[in-house]
């Protein structure tokens, strides 16, 4: 009996290489496996599948997060008491850690759809393991200083819902091709089943996910409302200075209809403009009152509050990253700014015909004017000589200092009931975004209560909620809002429900028919006989593509054995391996 070994033909697997050497550091043939992975090398594939979802998530986060990067900031400042734009190294990790762990991830399917054993390189399990730690403590520290941020997701699915589960859709689809390839092997296990379990489950998971939606973008273009209003938030604090004159003029430039100021009240009762409980971060007050710099703003009188600079802050700091687009002149002026007063900014609405839109917060009990705060409000509008009607006050105060403020109209940033909105005389609402539902707006609307939502900077969120058919909007980006002359997409429910279907029903199709592709190519090498190879299959080809390693034919005796005239004869000129004995060849 004649054991032979047939010859092996190596050609150069330069992708092959390439995958292997970059995730595993097995640049030599020999030093590859085709082989079942280790369940430690599984563990880490499984590892590295958590770290790219989890960094997925991450990302995607920080993009619909943009909206807000200048609240997050400002909430960093009030704990630390230092300003410095923290979402600069956030977003440059994110982008390092998610390319890194992508490309890994990528390396890894390619190793599984080659046939190759896996093998993380240690450097890369230690960098795996850093990227995945520091991901979650980053998740941990949002949690920790901006938890209510979180809401933004749920809302942001309002608009990408319909393309994420494209997207999802289409990489289910591919990934079946792996999973085909695993399942219809000859061995079978429990695990294979409990694969493709799941993942029959994750499928109908993704192409029935539509039903849970809610876009308010879906929709008909006929029932679609008026495009809200924008308000100036702080002014154009994107283009200059919040609370500033030179914010508030920008604002009305870009078509801002109204402007929206935060008022506090200085020791001898003149209401001024400022955001912060002091002037640390938006004025020089360190440089002029070094010793009251961590002082109630409120406890300055007008005289004091007028010599600080209220514009220097922002050519330094350059909280939205626009101070570069700024003019020489443009600079000047707003170096050259000072903290606004209440009566300037609604004298500057009252020329522009515009309207007002006050959070003003009542001072600390040890004030001189605690007691007397709305009438010096209440004051400053008369002087301004603007209409009561076209001002709207949001009061830091509880609901028995509400009503004394007479006169003007009231809002409230609290999410009532309607019940509660008649009951307290308030005629409109300011809700965050992540307190407006589509459902809350339609009842609001129904009931007459105008809804004024804030803060909206991004073009996606100013067209869901123009599709929710909200009045008005807070944004410290009306340049921004001006350009988006109509929802950024706008869906009928029958065109959307075509495409849902037909996305779906191909998606199936094409799973269905790798399954039976894989299932034929598979049958077909387990039924397929070795003794059909023929040793002379060999092409030659040019020694710079392919190397021959010829072997000897291994030949054992099994029973009578074999004679001494027994013949080898290779002959590389042709390819053919011929053996003689007693005048059998092969």
């Amino acid at each position: 009996m004649v054991k032979h070994q047939p010859l092996q033909v190596y050609e150069k697997q330069v992708f092959v290489s390439f995958v292997t050497g970059i995730y595993g550091c097995r640049w030599k043939r020999y030093q590859r496996s085709q082989d079942d992975s280790s369940r430690w090398e599984c563990t880490w594939f499984i590892i590295l599948c958590s770290s790219f979802l989890l960094l997925l998530f991450w990302a995607y986060f920080w993009l619909v997060a943009q909206n807000d990067f200048n609240e997050f900031n400002w909430s960093v400042y009030n704990r630390s008491g230092e300003w410095r734009d923290e979402t600069i190294p956030i977003l440059a990790s994110t982008t390092v850690g998610f390319s890194y762990i992508t490309f890994l991830l990528i390396l890894a399917l390619f190793h599984i759809s080659l046939g190759q054993q896996l093998n993380l390189f240690w450097v890369h399990k230690i960098g795996v393991l850093a990227t995945l730690l520091t991901t979650i403590s980053g998740v941990v520290s949002v949690d920790d200083i901006w938890g209510d941020e979180w809401d933004i997701l749920l809302v942001s699915l309002q608009s990408t819902a319909p393309f994420l589960h494209i997207g999802a859709l289409v990489t289910v689809t591919a990934i079946s091709w792996l999973v085909a390839g695993y399942v219809v092997r000859r061995e079978r296990s429990n695990f294979q089943i409990l694969v493709l379990l799941i993942y029959v489950i994750v499928l109908l998971a993704v192409c029935l996910a539509p039903l849970t939606f809610t876009c308010p973008c879906i929709m008909d273009r006929h029932s679609l409302k008026p495009r809200p209003d924008i308000i100036g938030r702080r002014g154009a604090p994107m283009l200059a200075p919040e609370n500033t004159m030179v914010s508030f003029n920008r604002a009305l430039h870009y078509g801002a209809s109204s402007l929206e100021a935060d008022v506090a009240i200085s020791v001898d009762g003149v209401p001024f403009l400022m955001r912060d409980r002091t002037f640390r971060r938006t004025t020089d007050v360190n440089k002029v009152f070094p010793a009251r710099q961590f002082d109630d703003a409120s406890l300055f009188n007008w005289t004091e509050i007028r010599s600080l600079n209220a514009g220097q802050w922002y050519l330094e700091t350059d909280p939205y990253w626009t101070v570069e687009t700024l003019t020489a002149r443009d600079r000047s002026r707003i170096g050259n700014q000072t903290v606004c007063s209440l009566v300037e900014m609604l004298r500057l609405a009252a020329r522009a015909n515009s309207s007002a839109l006050l959070n003003v917060r009542k001072p600390p009990p040890e004030h001189p004017r605690s007691r007397s705060w709305f009438m010096d409000t209440l004051w400053a509008v008369q002087k301004a000589g603007i209409s009561q009607k076209r001002v709207r006050t949001v009061t830091w105060t509880p609901d028995t200092d509400r009503g004394r403020v007479r006169g003007l109209q009231q809002t409230t940033t609290e999410k009532l009931s309607v019940e509660e909105i008649r009951q307290r005389g308030i005629t409109s609402l300011t809700l965050h975004y992540s307190q407006a539902s589509h459902r809350d707006i339609q009842d609001y609307l129904t009931n007459n209560v105008s809804v004024t939502v804030y803060p909206v900077n991004e073009p996606w969120l100013y067209s869901i909620l123009w599709c929710s058919g909200v009045p008005s909007v807070s944004s410290d980006a009306p340049q921004v809002l001006r350009k988006v002359p109509y929802p950024i997409w706008l869906m009928s429910q029958y065109a959307y429900g075509f495409i849902w279907i037909s996305s779906d029903l191909v998606s199936v199709a094409i799973v269905v028919g790798i399954f039976c592709f894989q299932k034929w190519r598979m049958s077909g090498m387990q039924t397929y006989n070795p003794e059909q190879i023929m040793l002379s299959a060999v092409v030659r080809r040019s020694s710079r593509d392919v190397n021959i390693m010829k072997e000897k034919l291994i030949f054992s005796e099994i029973n009578n054995g074999l004679s001494s005239t027994e013949e080898l004869s290779l002959y590389p000129e042709n390819g053919y391996a011929t053996y003689s004995h007693g005048g059998l060849s092969h």
